[in-house]
């Protein structure tokens, strides 16, 4: 029932009871971030979402900065770590609809259909992540459980390695991806190279010391 509550928040909360907890939701607000009830019973208000993607993204080339493979019009490069985007959205927006605000917010091509939207929550000291299904409405998850980032934030992951929807990704995407795999496995090669390399010269150094006349 608690989870059904989740995915068809409209159901169950009558419109004085989304008042009160705005009301309360607003009266804890520390960043100015606050929600606000419109005549129809719809409310707009903000999440922060973090990014955390392992692959690189795909955006027009105008619009790209960072380490990068061109492919045509197209580029594909890294998010840096600890991302977060801040969106205005209202009740109604699925997931499915917040996972392409932030790929717009990005001027990124890449298909929706790749990326997933958890919900972290800290409960008695542990920490629980939990995929959003693309029906739910994280601006209710954010109401319910209050401005408190720390009791419940959102971050975008790429789906797991054994759900990627390799048929999403358009040859040039993948192509760019594959450059970037080169270059970094080059980068790796060089590496370690030099760190062996340093290491024959101190062996070779240590065994000339040992065999050295007198």
């Amino acid at each position: 029932k608690d989870v059904q509550k989740e995915r068809e928040p409209h159901l169950y909360l009558s419109k004085e009871e989304v008042k009160e907890k705005i009301q309360s939701y607003n009266s804890s607000v520390t960043d100015k971030l606050k929600m606000t009830l419109n005549a129809n019973g719809i409310y707009t208000g903000f999440i922060k979402v973090q990014m955390e993607l392992c692959r690189p993204i795909t955006v027009q080339s105008s619009q790209s900065q960072g380490r990068c493979a061109h492919s045509n019009n197209e580029t594909a490069f890294y998010l840096p770590d600890g991302c977060v985007i801040t969106l205005h959205i209202s009740s109604t927006n699925t997931v499915r609809e917040v996972i392409e605000a932030l790929l717009k917010k990005f001027f990124m091509a890449d298909n929706p259909a790749k990326f997933a939207l958890y919900k972290r929550c800290h409960k008695e000291d542990q920490v629980y992540t939990c995929k959003l299904s693309d029906r739910e409405h994280p601006l209710y998850l954010r109401l319910v459980a209050g401005p408190r980032t720390e009791m419940l934030s959102f971050v975008l992951h790429e789906h797991e390695t054994g759900e990627v929807m390799w048929e999403a990704f358009s040859i040039p995407e993948l192509q760019n991806f594959l450059r970037i795999l080169d270059k970094e496995e080059n980068e790796q090669l060089q590496i370690l190279k030099k760190r062996y390399a340093a290491y024959r010269e101190k062996l070779e150094e240590a065994l000339g010391g040992v065999w050295k006349p007198g």
